[in-house]
């Protein structure tokens, strides 16, 4: 960013216009995510006379990993394409058009080759939107404001606000309002209307941005990094400096770290969605609860969360002593996880891992309990890492680095999927017993070189 666009962004108390028309685009874009998330293992496994593809369970796990790990693949080559060529608003609509042709090529058939065309057009779309709306966000700050962690807090609600409300309605209409009974007695799900749903959130939500970002994001984000570097006359293909360099080696460092934290977190989807369908006791009042609704308790929590951490952030910041660094929160954030995976330990102890032979169910408050701490976790990481890529990457690679911070999600979910898959073969307890406790000591082998993270990325103003 150059110093005149830095000159005309807000210095004061209150965070810019310009964040709450991003919150609310990318909250449909993770509407469509989300609900493509609580639905895709849902929608292979069931057969295809009642609406779905009738893939097999560990094959669909694998689909499942494939395509949530490909959506944070992509950024990178995105993010480079908008650094040099695109500018950071034109990706955004690209993107988000490209995605809600995904949704609407998925609607429209109901074969396994229609599922993989429109998988693609949602991977091809996220690469441009993704890294990008989130390298925006930092844009609209002065580079070390304080507002910073905050803000990316707040537009993480934007995102667990679609994340929240995807799977309620994908689930509503898949498996309630869509749902018929055939004239054999066979049911038929509504999957093809959820992702329909999907496709006219995505527009809604480009046309608000599209009519909305010139009045509220002023010349931020119209053109392209390259560009601005050569209109202030740096080099943009000038080495990075010592400095720069001890900077993206940490920023890669901790996205090692970020790799073993959405391995686990990402079981959400896959492990966590067919051990609630076949172990969890879902009837609360005679009322049977959607499997898709369960991924709507994370989002949930975050929503009620984040606003609260938000503002301890914030406090934080303001007071003599500081606020904790950043790679703290994410250490904290690991632990938080693992100790989500030993809350399920008892109800596996308790029902086994055979759906073939199911004796007894567990109580749903372990799921529950299982998302809290993982929302806590997920808290003191995913906004924070964001927040700290904007503020650390070197300017002439700023969206390139968001790209590869997305890129270690990616290769977390390729795991998650293939961790997934095992517990057909080795079982429930011993996935989420191993996950569980590599979580909680990577969070304390980071804990123990933060401070030297902190010192690699600090520049002449500290960086916490």
């Amino acid at each position: 960013m150059n110093s005149s666009t830095l000159d005309r962004l807000p210095q004061g108390k209150k965070h810019p216009k310009g964040l709450y028309l991003l919150f609310f685009t990318e909250l449909w874009e993770r509407y469509s995510y989300y609900g493509m998330r609580a639905l895709l293992v849902l929608y292979l496994t069931t057969a295809f006379v009642s609406g779905g593809l009738g893939v097999d369970p560990a094959k669909a796990l694998s689909i499942y990993g494939i395509y949530t790990g490909s959506v944070y693949f992509t950024p990178i080559v995105g993010g480079w394409l908008t650094d040099r060529y695109i500018g950071l608003r034109k990706a955004i609509t690209i993107g988000g058009i490209t995605m809600a042709c995904g949704d609407f090529t998925i609607f429209l058939t109901h074969s396994q080759i229609g599922l993989y065309a429109g998988l693609a057009l949602l991977v091809l779309g996220n690469g441009f939107f993704k890294p990008n709306i989130s390298t925006l966000v930092g844009e609209l700050y002065p580079r070390n404001d304080k507002r910073k962690d905050a803000a990316f807090t707040i537009f993480y609600m934007g995102i667990n606000l679609g994340a929240l409300f995807a799977p309620l309605i994908a689930g509503f209409l898949a498996e309630d309002l869509f749902l018929t009974t055939m004239a054999d007695g066979t049911m038929h799900y509504g999957f093809k209307w959820a992702f329909l749903a999907s496709s006219i959130g995505m527009i809604t939500g480009q046309i608000i941005f599209s009519t909305l970002n010139n009045k509220y994001l002023g010349e931020v984000g119209l053109k392209p990094n390259k560009l601005l570097a050569e209109e202030a006359n740096e080099d943009r293909d000038v080495p990075l400096t010592k400095k720069e360099k001890q900077r993206t080696t940490a920023i890669l460092i901790l996205a090692c770290f970020v790799v073993f934290f959405w391995a686990g977190f990402e079981q959400a989807g896959s492990s966590f969605t067919l051990y609630t369908k076949n172990f969890i006791d879902r009837d609360v009042f005679g009322y049977t609860i959607p499997v898709a609704w369960f991924q709507s308790v994370n989002p949930l929590f975050i929503v009620i969360l984040a606003p609260i951490l938000s503002s301890v952030w914030l406090r934080l910041s303001r007071s003599k002593r500081g606020d904790i660094n950043m790679t703290t929160k994410m250490g904290i954030g690991m632990i938080l996880l693992g100790l989500g995976f030993m809350v399920l330990i008892p109800a596996v102890m308790q029902t086994g891992s055979d759906e073939q032979n199911i004796t007894v169910k567990a109580n749903l408050l372990f799921i529950v309990f299982t998302y809290l701490l993982h929302t806590l976790g997920e808290l003191f990481l995913s906004p924070v890492g964001l927040s700290l890529v904007s503020k650390v990457a070197p300017v002439k690679i700023a969206s390139l680095l968001m790209g590869v911070w997305m890129a270690a999600i990616g290769v977390a979910s390729l795991l998650a999927g293939q961790l997934a898959s095992l517990t057909a073969t080795l079982g429930y307890l011993e996935i989420f017993a191993v996950i569980g406790a590599a979580a909680i000591i990577l969070g304390f082998v980071l804990l123990t070189i933060s401070k030297k993270l902190v010192i690699m990325m600090r520049e002449e103003n500290h960086i916490k």
